[in-house]
């Protein structure tokens, strides 16, 4: 295992996502948290089901739906569950999803959520959804990769 990956713990991760999007490209954002929502992420409470992200008109990127529970020992003074979060990224790549944003059928949508370094990071995954028949065909190929590996494990047993 290298450092970068011993400095990397995955919080939250959107499954879902893999299955109903073809994912083109992924980049990394910062996120602006307040102080209880930090800690609610250091302890795993979080849901990336049902997020998105979306570019407003002052071409700021922010990730909606997104459920950090409140912290369990914080006081009146705990964050929203919901609220929109804004998200840090470079000019460049913000300028890249504002040109591929507008193109017929692409979106923003949240992958895995992790700690790096002691800072939250989401990954973007810039993606198109897929047809039925793609979920269809993507859950064969998974099954015949399965049935595979159990061969070749029994095989490699005798």
């Amino acid at each position: 295992m290298s450092k970068l990956q011993e400095k990397i713990k995955i919080v939250a991760e959107n499954r879902k996502a893999r299955h109903d999007y073809h994912i083109h490209e992924t980049f990394e954002a910062g996120m602006v948290l307040t102080g209880t929502e930090i800690k609610s992420i250091r302890a795993g409470k979080v849901n990336l089901k049902d997020s998105y992200a979306q570019i407003d008109k002052a071409a700021e990127v922010y990730v909606y739906n997104m459920h950090i529970s409140h912290y369990e020992q914080g006081n009146r003074f705990n964050h929203e569950p919901l609220r929109t979060r804004k998200l840090l990224l470079h000019r460049y790549e913000i300028n890249k999803l504002i040109g591929k944003t507008r193109e017929k059928g692409y979106t923003l949508v949240p992958l895995k959520l992790y700690l790096s370094r002691g800072k939250a990071k989401l990954e973007l995954g810039l993606a198109s959804g897929k047809k039925s028949y793609d979920k269809r065909q993507d859950m064969a190929e998974r099954d015949a990769k399965r049935e595979i590996d159990r061969v070749v494990k029994e095989r490699n047993r005798e």
